[in-house]
This record gives C-alpha cells, sequence and structure tokens, in this order.
C-alpha cells in the first residue's frame, strides 16, 4: 500500500494533529467560546481531517486510503472556510486567521501529493 508503517508517521496527519490542539484553544476563547455551532463545526472538521487520514490508512488498501484522503481533504477545506466566517465575526484577529488558514492550506497539499503519490501506485 504505502510505505508507511502507521498513520502516525505521516505529515499531513501530525500537522493537522497540531491543528486539531490550536483550532480546540482558540474556540475556547471570548466570544468564539459562546458560538456553540460554529465552535462545534469547526473542531468536527479539524478532527475530520486527522480521523480520516488515520482511518483510510487503517483500512490496508491503497484505493480505500485515497477515499478516505480526499475526504480529510473536503473536511480541509471546511475548515477553511469556517475559519474565514470567524474572521468576519470577529471571533479571531487576522493575524491568527493567516496562520490557521496557512496550516489548514499546507495540510491540505500534503494530502495532495500523498494522493498523487498513492495513485501512481496502483
Amino acid at each position: 500500500m504505502s510505505k508507511f508503517n502507521s498513520f502516525e508517521e505521516i505529515i499531513a496527519w501530525q500537522k493537522a494533529r497540531e491543528l486539531n490542539s490550536e483550532i480546540y484553544e482558540i474556540t475556547n476563547d471570548g466570544l468564539f467560546s459562546k458560538d456553540y455551532d460554529l465552535k462545534s463545526q469547526i473542531r468536527r472538521s479539524s478532527i475530520s481531517i486527522s480521523s480520516n487520514i488515520a482511518e483510510g490508512f487503517e483500512r490496508e488498501t491503497t484505493k480505500e486510503f485515497i477515499r478516505f484522503l480526499y475526504i480529510a481533504k473536503a473536511s480541509a477545506g471546511e475548515c477553511r472556510s469556517q475559519l474565514y466566517l470567524a474572521l468576519d465575526l470577529k471571533y479571531i484577529e487576522n493575524e491568527k486567521f493567516e496562520r490557521l488558514n496557512f496550516k489548514v492550506s499546507e495540510i491540505s497539499k500534503l494530502i495532495s501529493g500523498l494522493i498523487k503519490y498513492l495513485r501512481s501506485t496502483l
């Protein structure tokens, strides 16, 4: 399937794990903490990135792994969209938005690269 022995070795998963902690941190502050719907949704989309990478890897077939990577990539897009809303609502400052948006975009690119690599092995 791939050259990884565990999903914990996958850089996109490692970075998504870091993102999860940061999302939890920002959603515990100020106005963000009181918007239960957005708080819950952005947390779930962030968690979905790392969870789908892990679940896809554990399926132990390249085709299934790729399928779950596409889901993880979609969740990264959802998370980015929710970050824009948090910025628009002034729940986060522009600097924090830029940093988190960059991280999510980077994760998305890593996932795309992994998908491309895995598809070439089919």
